[in-house]
């Protein structure tokens, strides 16, 4: 009975082995670019910061507001190209840190405006302000 399994049994073993993948992986090392590694965690930090910008709940709010879905806004971000995420993080680093900054320019010009007339008052050369003592 052994003779008659071991002929079927061996065809098997053969077919076995010839499946058997023998091939040999080799691993390519090579140096990398510090400029390389520095991009890809600069594209990595953009990501993550337009990511948390939008988790934010006042932005989340002004998204309802507008009609944008802010899982569907997350999905978008998190298929965005480098490019385009490095454009907006760009975007987001030229935005004035308090809100609108239009204020804050409005009231500098009036303060240097105020000191610029002030200081002909004080010279002379305009009578703007009558608190001023000019010497006659």
């Amino acid at each position: 009975m052994l003779q008659k399994m071991i002929k079927p049994m061996s065809f098997f073993l053969v077919f076995s082995f010839l499946l058997l993948d023998f091939s040999v992986q080799t691993a390519k090392a090579q140096m990398i670019d510090t400029n390389t590694v520095i991009a890809a965690q600069k594209q990595d930090a953009s990501r993550e910061r337009v990511a948390t910008f939008l988790g934010r709940d006042d932005v989340q709010q002004v998204m309802v507001q507008h009609g944008v879905d802010a899982a569907e806004a997350q999905k978008r971000v998190a298929s965005l190209s480098d490019a385009e995420l490095a454009k907006i993080s760009q975007a987001m680093d030229q935005l004035p840190a308090g809100g609108d900054g239009g204020i804050g320019t409005i009231i500098g010009a009036a303060v240097f405006i105020f000191v610029v007339l002030l200081i002909t008052d004080i010279v002379g050369l305009t009578h703007v302000f009558s608190f001023v003592n000019h010497k006659r």
